[in-house]
Formats: structure tokens, C-alpha cells, sequence
């Protein structure tokens, strides 16, 4: 249920992910579009009504008929299904949906193609009933944009005017605060800073300023994994109880490899929840999560399904400090940020000061959507972890990227067998510690990262192109300028 990206950051709860943007949240000036005619009443039979009630109470902020909407839901859906509160927090990341085509619509079932209003993204709405007219389905997964709703390609600097507009459009609302850093073959050929690094200080953003980087981090965790494969340090078939001997839960220590841990294919679920809020002061270090999570039994066998698990890459970066006997921190900077030059990207600790880093607003806190912006350290891990977090730039990002296509980090042959995808679709998958997907034939990798208060995206393209976009305001703002310019650059 709710499998949209947004959905999932917004109303199930992933953390630092925001998905592997399979993220993760998520145009010419297209934000507050007018609805679409609806068709009169008389021609829409139950399961696309009952629908539709929900739609005109979401679209609307109604607080009040979509928590009266619960009185449609199947007992079995209503155990999960979103509070009206939730549903507001998704209405305002997401700016509500129009229904662009129906797929099928029968009494019983409605399967449509919808646009959110605040983005260019789409998704595929399935909404079932059971033989009381009861909703028993409501399904909301993201689907690549269908062909005759693609935005044009345009030309590179008409790409950039428009991405200048839409910037400014969405400051003025509010909703974005950030950098953002567009390169053609290693150059910036855009690059700019809008909103506050602290609003009460005033001190503005800058292309200088940090922002937090969230699931992000999972690109450096995997580049500096893939590192020691080369160097036969490590096995992609290495069991985690190869190298964590003493790993309390023997299912995990002799079932999952590292190739799993890389894929989200292990079974080894997340690292937030009960569990992490009731303990987020005490988890210090990576091992402090093996002692809490250690015993855990495995969600499902090995490589038998696909589950986003920020506790897999916490694996490999333990794994990482046995194997090379340092620090994982201080392997990620020998390893990657020095040779990268990456020199404003780091892992401090959230509970001491950090000079030139924003703070983190968000509107989310304790379940419940706030009218102004508010600072989120109180939600934030101590310190980052090998599945995500710490600070970085745009133009570190970049950097990283140049190193890592040009080969400094990796030879031709492991950068190939890093970003090259290993499961789901061409249109969406994912690779190792790296998003893929491939869109009117140009391939992109990268990753993106959200929590609140923070998001950022990375996304290095085959036309040439590298996007980055880091913001200090929750997700979807920088997911949905990347998606938008992005899908504007010209082809090769």
C-alpha cells in the first residue's frame, strides 16, 4: 500500500533512504496545474466513486472527510492505512494528484495513471473493493513517465532558463532551499545557492554551505567496498561470518554476502524504528547498531526478495573496519575523499558544533505536520553511519563523481561492475550502492538521500551530464529539481 517514493518517506517512515530512489520522493512551471474536468458523476460506477470521494478530500486538505474516509476501508486495509494526518503531510510534499488517464474501471476495480501537481513524477493508482464495496486495494507505486506526457527535451541553455524559473518559483513558495550544481562533462555549466542556512541568523546558503547527504553516503560505502574486491581484500560471495566471526545472529553470519548487503537483497531490515528512537543517543558508532540489532532474524532468505535495508550497508561499513583495521570514517577519507579532493565532506557528530553546515528544517516531527519550519536535530542520528548521513557540497559531489568515471577511485572493470544494475527494471533499479535507470536511451546512476530537514540527489548521466542538488528542508525539494531538469537536458 502506498508504495509511492514520497509515501514511503512521508507516511511508512525510511529514515535516511528516501529510497534507493528506485528514491527515494520525487517542467515549465507546473506546480498548482488546474484539475482536469472530472466526468459527471453519473458516469463513474463504485470503485472509481469511492475513489474519487478520496481524491476531492486529499486534493482539497479536508482533514476532516479523509479521516471520515476510513469508514470505506476493509477491516485488513484499515489496520495500516495512512491517519488523515499523514495523508496532509503527503498532500503537501506532494501537491496533490490529477488523474491524466484511466486504465481499467470496473465495479469493483479503478486502475489509473496520476501526475502530482508539485512534481513531474507519476505514479499508478490501484483501488480495489471487496464484495461489501469495502476498499480492500489502494495502491500508489510510481511508474516512469509515460511517453505522451514527457516533458520536451530542450535545448541546454533553454534547459537552464527554465530551470532558473522553476527555482525561483518554488523559493518564493517556500519549498526549496538548497544548491544546485549542473555540469556538462565534468564542468559546471550551472551552479547557485538559494534560501538560509539558518534562518534565525539569517546567514544564507552558499555553494560553500554543507548540507546533510542522508542514504547518499551508500555510493561512498559501496565505491570504497568495491575498492577492496579489487584488491582481493574482499569477495562479493564473502559471508558477513566470514568477517564478523562473532555475529550473534548465525542466519545473518552464514547466509548473507556481501553481494546482498549491496543490493538490498539480504533480508536485513532497517535501522529506524521504536527501537532506534528509544536508543538514538546511545548509537555512537557502527558497532553500537550490531548491539542492538545483532540478534535480529533475517525478513526473508537471501537474494529471495528485494527490501531497502539501511542495516545491510551499517554491515559493510563494519565489515570495512575489520578488513582494513581502521575506522570506517577514516577510510572513507584516505580511500575516497583525498584522492577525490573531496575536501567538504565529512561524518561530524550532530551533537558538536559544525561550522558552514545548515541546519535542518523540517515540518515532521512526532507524527505530526507543522505550520513553519522547525530545526530536526532533535530526530537526527549522533553521528552518520556507513547506510547514511554526514555533510557534503555540490561540488564535492561532483568531484566525486569526475573521480569516479575518469577511474581514480576504481579501474574500468570494477567502476563497470559498481554502477552496473543488478536488480529491478532498465526505467529504475538498482546497482551497487547506486540507483540506476535509463530514460529515451540515456543511462544515469546515483543515489539520493531524505530524512527531515534534509535531501539531497546525485545523478552522473552517459549524455555527459552530472546533476546535484542539496537541500536543508525535507523531501521531496531536491529530488523533484533534479527529476525536473534532468528530463529538460538535451540528448546527446
Amino acid at each position: 500500500m502506498f508504495r509511492h517514493a514520497l509515501c514511503i518517506a512521508v507516511l511508512v517512515g525510511c529514515g535516511s533512504s528516501s529510497s534507493p530512489s528506485p528514491a527515494t520522493p520525487k517542467k515549465p512551471v507546473v506546480i498548482g496545474a488546474p484539475e482536469p474536468a472530472k466526468p459527471p458523476p453519473e458516469k463513474q460506477i463504485e470503485a472509481q466513486a469511492i475513489f474519487t470521494l478520496w481524491l476531492d478530500a486529499f486534493n482539497g486538505s479536508d482533514e476532516a472527510r479523509l479521516a471520515a474516509f476510513a469508514e470505506h476501508l476493509a477491516s485488513e486495509l484499515a489496520k495500516d492505512f495512512p491517519s488523515a494526518g499523514d495523508l496532509l503531510g503527503f498532500r503537501e510534499n506532494t501537491g496533490g494528484f490529477d488523474v491524466k488517464k484511466t486504465e481499467e474501471a470496473t465495479p469493483k476495480k479503478y486502475v489509473a495513471i496520476v501526475k502530482e501537481r508539485g512534481d513531474d513524477q507519476y505514479a499508478r493508482v490501484v483501488f480495489e473493493l471487496d464484495a461489501s464495496n469495502r476498499v480492500r486495494v489502494f495502491d500508489i507505486n510510481i511508474v516512469p513517465t509515460p511517453a505522451e506526457y514527457k516533458p520536451a527535451r530542450l535545448s541546454e541553455p533553454d534547459a537552464i532558463a527554465v530551470l532558473r524559473a522553476e527555482l525561483d518559483a518554488l523559493v518564493a513558495k517556500d519549498k526549496f532551499s538548497g544548491a544546485v550544481l549542473v555540469a556538462k562533462n565534468g564542468k559546471p555549466i550551472f551552479a547557485q545557492a538559494y534560501g538560509m542556512a539558518d534562518r534565525e541568523k539569517k546567514i544564507a546558503n552558499t555553494l560553500d554551505t554543507r548540507f546533510r547527504i542522508g542514504s547518499m553516503n551508500k555510493m561512498f560505502t559501496a565505491t570504497a567496498t568495491l575498492q577492496l574486491v579489487q584488491a582481493k581484500e574482499l569477495s562479493l560471495d564473502d559471508t558477513v561470518g566470514k568477517h564478523l566471526p562473532d555475529y550473534p545472529n548465525k542466519s545473518v553470519a552464514s547466509k548473507v554476502k556481501i553481494h546482498h548487503l549491496l543490493t538490498h537483497t539480504g533480508g536485513t531490515g532497517d535501522i529506524f524504528g521504536p527501537d532506534y528512537d528509544a536508543k538514538r543517543l546511545e548509537l555512537r558508532t557502527l558497532e553500537d547498531y550490531v548491539k542492538l540489532y545483532g540478534n535480529r532474524e533475517l525478513l526473508h532468505e537471501p537474494g529471495e526478495d528485494n527490501r531497502y535495508s539501511n542495516y545491510g550497508f551499517l554491515l559493510l561499513g563494519v565489515i570495512i573496519e575489520k578488513v582494513t583495521g581502521k575506522s570506517y570514517y577514516d577510510h572513507l577519507q584516505a580511500s575516497i575523499f583525498k584522492p577525490a579532493k573531496m575536501t567538504s565532506t565529512s561524518s561530524p557528530f550532530e551533537d558538536k558544533p559544525m561550522a558552514g553546515r545548515s541546519i535542518a528544517y523540517t515540518k515532521q516531527l512526532g507524527g505530526k505536520r507543522l505550520a513553519e519550519w522547525t530545526d530536526a536535530k532533535d530526530t537526527l542520528p549522533v553521528r552518520a553511519t556507513s547506510a547514511g548521513g554526514g555533510d557534503s557540497t555540490v561540488g564535492d559531489l561532483l568531484k566525486f563523481a569526475n573521480a569516479l568515471t575518469a577511474n581514480k577511485l576504481l579501474d574500468k572493470k570494477h567502476s563497470e561492475l559498481l554502477t552496473a544494475r543488478k536488480t529491478g527494471e532498465p526505467a529504475g533499479g538498482y546497482a551497487y550502492g547506486f540507483g540506476t535507470s535509463e530514460e529515451d536511451g540515456i543511462r544515469c546512476f546515483g543515489h539520493s538521500g531524505g530524512a527531515n530537514g534534509m535531501n539531497g540527489d546525485l545523478q552522473i548521466c552517459d549524455s555527459g551530464y552530472t546533476i546535484a542538488v542539496l537541500v536543508n528542508l525535507d523531501p521531496p525539494a531536491a529530488s523533484r529539481v533534479l527529476r525536473f531538469i534532468k528530463a529538460r537536458l538535451p540528448k546527446p
